[in-house]
């Protein structure tokens, strides 16, 4: 039967997915607003229902942190300014003081992604120059990704930037590079790698806990 939980007068669908092997219950909000529940093939409905009801202030923050990444990521951003979109006839995209003059057609992503060879490249051997441990030199890729802000092949050396970070401050993407130039230090998330990470970003947390809501 269809699931429904109802928060503040506002009533959320229940998805759950059960898995052969699931021995915990999880509980997420995603983008689409709904609670989705990842849980064992045998757990009953009101098993869920009742977890549902006892995390319900954690529900309703995961809600809430949901809204603000949708806020921030309805309409058009550029290195962390939001602009007002005027649509053109042409196929090409340019900013001009506070707006952004987009043709219907064109893929804001072409866009970003001439911008991005440049700056991502500079800011990378920015970092790479000043960089407090001797690592091997990286090798650039731009792409665009839905989970993930950066990956580091610590093999080939080649570190992979989200082409989302156009849409925000230097400060982040400066961030993720430092994050991804650790890895060729320490390929995992220990206690040491944060201290290396520290050690070239000392306001990190700052940056790493703002990025949540994007």
């Amino acid at each position: 039967m269809d699931m429904e939980f109802e928060l503040d007068g506002i009533t959320y669908p229940i998805v759950v997915e059960r898995k052969a092997f699931q021995k915990n219950t999880y509980i997420r909000v995603k983008k689409d607003m709904c609670i989705h529940v990842t849980t064992g093939k045998l757990t009953s409905n009101r098993f869920i229902m009742n977890m549902i009801k006892e995390n319900k202030d954690k529900i309703k923050d995961m809600i809430v942190l949901q809204k603000k990444k949708k806020d921030n990521n309805t309409g058009f951003f550029y290195l962390g300014k939001q602009y007002e979109i005027e649509y053109i006839n042409e196929n090409k995209c340019y900013i001009d003081g506070d707006k952004v003059y987009l043709g219907r057609d064109y893929d804001i992503y072409d866009f970003y992604k001439k911008e991005a060879k440049k700056l991502f490249l500079e800011r990378l051997e920015y970092h790479y120059d000043n960089y407090s441990r001797k690592i091997p030199h990286p090798t650039l890729r731009i792409r665009k990704m839905t989970t993930r802000w950066g990956v580091c092949n610590i093999k080939t050396h080649v570190i992979t930037l989200n082409l989302e970070l156009m849409k925000r401050d230097i400060e982040y993407l400066d961030y993720v590079i430092v994050h991804e130039l650790t890895h060729l230090v320490h390929g995992d998330h220990s206690s040491e790698f944060w201290d290396v990470v520290g050690e070239n970003m000392p306001n990190y947390k700052k940056y790493r806990k703002e990025m949540k809501v994007f």
